[in-house]
């Protein structure tokens, strides 16, 4: 059997408040720190031109089962 490691699953939550979501694997034992990423959200709009679609920050956040 192979044993349990240390990658965890992780959801990655915009924080434009769309509820648009990102998952991904990170590993613990290398990154002790919240995951902090600057991904496009669809349905986000943008600063500048007002139209949708964005580069926006997503925090980690535990899936919820």
């Amino acid at each position: 059997m192979a044993k349990k490691g240390s990658v965890v699953k992780v959801c990655l939550v915009s924080e434009a408040g769309t509820g648009t979501r990102y998952y991904t694997k990170v590993n613990k034992k290398n990154m002790t720190e919240k995951l902090r990423k600057r991904k496009y959200d669809p349905r986000a709009t943008h600063e500048e031109t007002g139209k949708r679609g964005a580069h926006v920050w997503f925090k980690e956040d535990k899936i919820k089962s």
